[in-house]
């Protein structure tokens, strides 16, 4: 039986945006409005984001992984290289990340290309992570198919007394990834659905900023 949402809308109303109100640089204005996010406890996860790649199959697949760092270069996260998503870069650097913060009424839209982190970055993040999280990037083979969880549980098991007295190296096939922007889209809910859009896009060292029709 089809399931009719026709009535599922709600008007926005909290905010709006405009090109005057805005950072001329984009980072600074995707940091004022993570921040603003970071702050609100009912948003939970401000850093979670969806990543799209373009699978081997040729496909979009999007998932939703946490930004782990941003700066003047770009947009940091961490992953198992020979997972999907990593073997995907691999093939088509072109990815897509977006944030959706409903209390706010916001969401921020970015493409650009993702290329491996340095070794050094990498690490420094890994040794960061808590035990339990550095034993599991260990134990999973990420985005391959097992047959059930007790053999994720023996293996943690079995690494966890090997590693009791050692230390615990990053695996070769884990690391991070940059997105370097080349568009970032800032969307703030208006009501009547005539939202306001705001594009900055990279040209040549500057950034062009535009609004955008709804």
């Amino acid at each position: 039986m089809a399931e009719n949402l026709h009535d599922s809308r709600q008007s926005y109303k909290k905010g709006t945006l405009s090109k005057d109100s805005i950072d001329p640089n984009p980072i600074q204005q995707f940091r004022t409005w993570f921040y603003e996010a970071k702050e609100l406890e009912e948003v939970g996860e401000a850093n979670a984001m969806t990543l799209v790649t373009i699978g081997l199959d040729g496909f979009p697949k999007g998932r939703i992984v946490l930004l782990k760092n941003f700066d003047e270069h770009g947009f940091y996260f961490y992953t198992n290289y020979n997972s999907d998503k990593g073997k995907s870069i691999s093939v088509n650097d072109k990815v897509s990340l977006s944030f959706f913060w409903p209390v706010l009424e916001r969401q921020i839209i970015i493409k650009g290309t993702a290329a491996k982190t340095s070794e050094e970055i990498s690490l420094n993040y890994f040794n960061s992570r808590p035990r339990g999280s550095r034993l599991g990037a260990i134990v999973s083979n990420q985005s391959e198919v097992i047959e059930n969880r007790e053999i994720l549980e023996e293996q943690l098991k079995a690494l966890e007394e090997h590693y009791k007295n050692n230390e615990i190296l990053k695996p070769l096939h884990w690391g991070g990834f940059l997105v370097s922007p080349i568009s970032i889209e800032f969307w703030q809910g208006r009501p009547d659905r005539l939202h306001d859009r705001i594009r900055y896009t990279l040209k040549e060292m500057d950034w062009k900023i535009e609004r955008l029709s709804p």
